[in-house]
């Protein structure tokens, strides 16, 4: 309603403009060849208007003749490069669809109709990988490379290829070149990352990983478990000819992961060999209140060199009182309590674990007390048989390897970080080499247990 208001007033008010012109006073004289005109001066207004009117009319008419060729051509361009969308999008579509024959089809219509279209040539390698045309797929990416927009791309797709084809150096040359092009790419930063944790260049590992630059809480939670991860294995590889080096990476460690039990290890068995007792015991309580992991309370049962078994008893029974729910904590006393040949003290530790779910260390430990208490060979045999088919105990794992200690990366893949303390799935034997990379994850220990009270002081006694 308002706009038909605001369309009749304003018509209204041209029409009183066009009459006002109009009625102007006064004559305009024009002579032309010998013709000599005087209209009103409103008449020849409008006359010079609808004039001006018919000029432009006629000069547009011109110039949509003169450009009907070009705006022609336009079209076709506009036409072919419609075309050209359609054939890369049902490109992509059959490359998702599982169908590479189709996409690599399709990519070379798009190419035809799109010359310098990067995605059309990034597709058709895609599908020459996809249906193992690699020397065909190797191409592709080789001319995509010396171009700025297509290069990383075309380095992941060469990397892909290598690794398809296991040539791991190629693979890793392709992910060095994509690092030194964009710094940010995660694929080349892992790949560049796990061949130095795999190759032991711990230095140049821990110096990637303080690069980064983390924007997550759980990011910021992996760079530090990374970091504490490679000060471990530089402390584990230096442990032995340089322990001051070693002693401060383990350190480094602990401060980033404070619980991190192999850390921990290797520290207090640096403080011990250097003869600070106080400092082991008290970084072994820690860590064992926090995990009771049985390797901490082993460690602490030895803290003195030269103790007997009596006294490594007694210094068990600092840190685990009983009765104990806690099944390697109840494993840990009962090694020395046999040890010591406290063997009521051996068995009440055990006592609470050797229903049906027993495990197979507290099987042992059982055929241990019978025979070494009763010399009853009968339920030791017994103890021993139960003790094959029991559950397993946990032991670190990684990729199905079972481990006496804990190592930085998987002796199988080579990952960084893969050695959990858990009980074994399945085991396998453990290779004398790395053969392979194949990732970098950082796999996370489980979660700790309850955190184990220290002994009362009347049990200390």
């Amino acid at each position: 309603m308002i706009r038909l208001a605001s369309w009749i007033i304003g018509s209204l008010i041209i029409a009183g403009i066009a009459a006002w012109v109009i009625s102007l006073p006064g004559t305009l004289t024009l002579e032309i060849a010998g013709q000599r005109m005087q209209p009103r001066l409103g008449t020849a207004v409008v006359i010079l208007l609808l004039a001006a009117a018919f000029i432009i009319a006629l000069w547009a008419l011109v110039r949509r003749i003169i450009g009907a060729p070009k705006a022609m051509a336009r079209r076709r361009a506009a036409r072919r490069r419609e075309q050209g969308v359609d054939a890369l999008s049902d490109a992509i579509i059959a490359l998702q669809a599982g169908d590479p024959a189709r996409a690599r089809l399709m990519a070379r219509e798009a190419q035809a109709r799109l010359p310098e279209s990067g995605a059309a040539k990034l597709i058709e390698a895609r599908a020459d990988l996809a249906l193992g045309d690699m020397p065909a797929a190797r191409e592709h990416y080789r001319a995509l490379i010396a171009s700025e927009k297509t290069a990383i791309a075309a380095l992941t797709g060469l990397y892909d290829q290598a690794r398809t084809q296991n040539r791991q150096e190629a693979a890793l040359t392709f992910a060095r070149k994509t690092l030194a092009l964009a710094p940010s790419t995660d694929w080349a930063a892992e790949a560049v990352f796990g061949d130095l944790a795999r190759r032991g260049q711990w230095a140049e590992a821990v110096a990637m990983v303080n690069a980064e630059t983390p924007s997550t809480r759980e990011d910021k939670a992996r760079k530090r478990r990374r970091q504490a991860v490679i000060e471990t294995a530089r402390a584990r590889d230096s442990e032995s000819g340089q322990p001051n080096a070693a002693l401060d990476h383990a350190l480094t460690a602990l401060k980033l992961l404070p619980d991190f039990v192999p850390a921990a290890l290797i520290a207090a068995r640096i403080y011990i060999n250097r003869g600070e007792t106080r400092k082991a015991q008290s970084l072994l309580r820690r860590i064992w209140r926090a995990n009771g992991h049985p390797d901490i309370a082993a460690l602490y049962a030895h803290s003195q060199p030269g103790a007997s078994a009596v006294e490594r008893l007694k210094r068990i029974r600092e840190i685990v009182e009983l009765p104990t729910n806690h099944r390697a904590a109840a494993m840990v006393l009962a090694r020395a309590a046999i040890d010591a040949y406290d063997w009521p003290l051996a068995r009440d530790a055990l006592l609470p674990h050797i229903g049906t779910e027993a495990t197979q260390g507290v099987a042992s430990l059982m055929a241990e007390i019978e025979e070494g208490q009763n010399g009853d060979q009968g339920k030791a045999r017994e103890w021993l048989a139960r003790a094959v088919h029991a559950p397993r105990d946990p032991a670190w794992t990684a990729d199905g390897i079972v481990s006496d200690e804990w190592e930085p990366i998987s002796p199988l893949t080579g990952r960084l970080d893969a050695f959990e303390w858990k009980v074994p799935v399945a085991v396998a034997a453990r290779p004398a080499a790395i053969s392979a990379t194949s990732g970098n994850d950082v796999v996370a220990l489980p979660a700790s247990p309850v955190a184990l009270p220290l002994a009362s002081a009347e049990n200390a006694q």
